[in-house]
């Protein structure tokens, strides 16, 4: 009986491993047809249309606000240690860093990612996919591949406005509303950042967008093997697991990279 809970969390681990390397094998399937032919070019700017200009208003709007916490909170911290002309580095080091990739990721996830995970769920059980293969057409070109790129391009470019728009949420807070020296802000912000701190950010979003967009597209493309329900059923439970475990896995991949790019 000591053994049962070890069994089953023997079990559950290798089950998430081995939904881990299906999962990368997908990646890889997808990956492969990226540039198979011209046609490509036309699915992948509809996806950049609808992951990237899509997301544009509420990666600005949710930059703003963070930035504008970053500078208050910052502000009243650093008060207390004589350190205010440090505010313009503090919010621009935890953007750049840290916040700007990993919630502009989790709100693509939420907007466009569960959007993947549905449509192509809706097609599986509405046996769209199985239509594709019997017209010789690729569902991996077809579906995951133009998502691949589109995400590829798209994610790395929404990092860099939320990063902007939440800088000028700090100088907002900080220059405007409590008073900082406007000088002093932007020039702790050029002689703090440097080109480590850009390249870090960027290779983080383009990590990021590989683990949304495989997740959300593996999890819609095989709903119809889920165990906890059928149809529209399988759809939603399928979408709910996709945004959840890619939230997961972001911050999981978040940690590995911080520790290598340290």
């Amino acid at each position: 009986m000591v053994t049962v809970p070890v069994v089953a969390v023997g079990r559950a681990s290798l089950a998430f491993v081995g939904e881990m390397g299906a999962m990368l094998i997908f990646l890889l399937l997808g990956m492969r047809h990226m540039c198979s032919s011209t046609k490509q070019l036309q699915r992948v700017l509809r996806q950049v249309h609808v992951i990237g200009a899509g997301s544009f208003f509420l990666i600005a709007l949710i930059g703003l606000f963070t930035g504008m916490v970053l500078g208050l909170q910052g502000y009243y911290t650093l008060t207390r240690y004589g350190s205010v002309g440090m505010l313009g580095s503090a919010v621009a080091l935890t953007l750049i860093r840290e916040l700007g990739p990993v919630l502009t990721a989790i709100m693509v996830t939420g907007r466009a990612g569960s959007a993947m995970a549905a449509e192509i769920g809706v097609m599986r059980i509405s046996d769209q996919i199985d239509a594709l293969e019997v017209m010789d057409i690729n569902p991996y070109a077809y579906l995951v591949s133009p998502r691949i790129t589109a995400c590829l391009f798209v994610f790395p470019l929404l990092t860099a406005v939320f990063n902007v728009v939440g800088i000028l949420g700090g100088y907002l807070t900080g220059v405007q509303l409590l008073g900082v020296n406007q000088g002093v802000y932007f020039y702790s912000i050029e002689s703090s950042v440097v080109f480590a701190d850009v390249a870090g950010t960027f290779i983080k979003s383009v990590f990021f967008a590989l683990t949304v967009v495989t997740v959300c597209c593996y999890k819609g493309f095989f709903a119809n093997l889920r165990q906890d329900g059928m149809g529209p059923a399988a759809v939603g439970n399928a979408t709910t697991s996709a945004v959840v475990l890619s939230c997961v896995l972001l911050l999981l991949v978040d940690y590995v990279i911080t520790s290598v790019l340290l």
